[in-house]
Parts: structure tokens; sequence; C-alpha cells
């Protein structure tokens, strides 16, 4: 198994590049996207707050406090952003794995509430198309931006692990995908490299330890 090796698209927690260690891969880390905290006006802000990134919580909390979230009706994408809210106290209305689930419980529960939905600069149309088009109250307000920023990579990478459309196309600047299976952590990022290459293996569940644990399930 040495010679396996594998790039994350991201830095990873150590825990996270130990399981890779642990399995006898080779391990390169690198950030190919950043994040920068927008300077935002907090008006306008429903009672219903949505977001679809710890990066969006991180910059609505370092901008206004927590109390902008008090008393206020949470609903997030991802187990990592719900878990983040709830480490600071916030109850969570409704959570889902992915935009389009959670746009659907909106629309069917809460179609008659108003909402305000905090971004980054790339954020996929889907839950806002999909709830303005169902006819719930939406307001936007972006709160972070993605920079991405590019890396040569030297070693030819056996197996790439991938976390958004915007580390995809990172890596892309620079590198190419060659033979390497790509190892993406939703359905989005996948979409980004079908034109690309057919070695794609989606996790179950969209998590950076999900797309651990199928890399070194492929490999096994």
């Amino acid at each position: 198994m040495q010679h396996i090796r594998i790039l994350s698209a991201k830095k990873l927690q150590p825990n996270q590049r130990q399981y890779l260690l642990n399995a006898g891969f080779a391990v390169t880390e690198a950030d190919f996207i950043g994040i920068k905290h927008k300077d935002f006006a907090a008006r306008d802000i429903a009672e219903n707050l949505i977001f679809t990134s710890q990066n969006a919580v991180k910059s609505v909390t370092e901008k206004c406090g927590m109390e902008l979230l008090a008393d206020k009706k949470l609903f997030c994408v991802g187990s990592k952003t719900k878990a983040l809210l709830e480490r600071a106290g916030c109850r969570v209305e409704a959570a889902a794995d992915y935009a389009e689930v959670l746009a659907a419980i909106i629309t069917k529960k809460y179609r008659h509430e108003a909402f305000t939905f905090f971004s980054g600069n790339l954020r996929r149309d889907t839950l806002p198309e999909m709830l303005k088009e169902a006819g719930v109250a939406l307001n936007e307000t972006e709160v972070y931006e993605t920079i991405i920023t590019p890396h040569e990579i030297n070693a030819v990478p056996d197996g790439i692990l991938f976390f958004s459309p915007s580390g995809v196309e990172g890596f892309l600047k620079e590198n190419a995908i060659g033979n390497a299976v790509c190892f993406c952590i939703g359905t989005t990022t996948a979409q980004v490299l079908k034109d690309i290459t057919d070695n794609i293996v989606i996790a179950n569940k969209p998590s950076v330890e999900n797309v651990v644990i199928q890399c070194i399930n492929y490999y096994k």
C-alpha cells in the first residue's frame, strides 16, 4: 500500500490525515481555495436564517456576534454547519445534507414565513430558486468570498480528495486529473468532473470523514 499516493484538495484535520496514513497511503495536502469574510450590512434580517456552510456562520458571528442568531429559527445544510451552530448554543430548526432537500423542507412546512439566506459569492442557485419558485419570501446577504488559490503538484497522485466545485477548479488551473481516482464529497463536486474523468467515487454522506473512508475502502 505504500505506493498509493493521495492528494487532499484541502488541509485535513490531524485525525482525518491519520486515518489515511494508518491505511498505508502517502498523503499530500493543499488548500486550492481560500475564504475571505466580507463586510456586510445586517439589515432586513428575517426571523428565519439559512446557512449552507460553516464559512457563512463564522462570517456572520464574527461581524454581528451571536446575538443576531438569538431567538431566530435556524436552517442549515451539512452536519458540520449544524454542529457549529449547536456548539454555539443555537437551536437548529431544520437541517439537511443537500440544499435541495432543505429547500423542499422549507417549502413544505414554512412556505408562509420569511427567510434571510447568508451566502458566499460562489453559492449555487438551487436553494434560492426553489424557494422563490414556491413563493417563499427570501432576501440574501453575501457574507464571504471564496478565492481560488492554485498550486502545482509535482508528485502525480493515485487518488484525489475533492470537497467542493471550487476546489476542483483550483486544482485544475495548474494540474491535470490524469488517471487519478477522484473521491468527491457530493454530487455537485462530482458534476464538475464528469466531462474530465470517469474515475469518480462519491461519498455516501457529504462529510470529509466519509470521503476519507471511501478512499480507504476503494484501495483495500
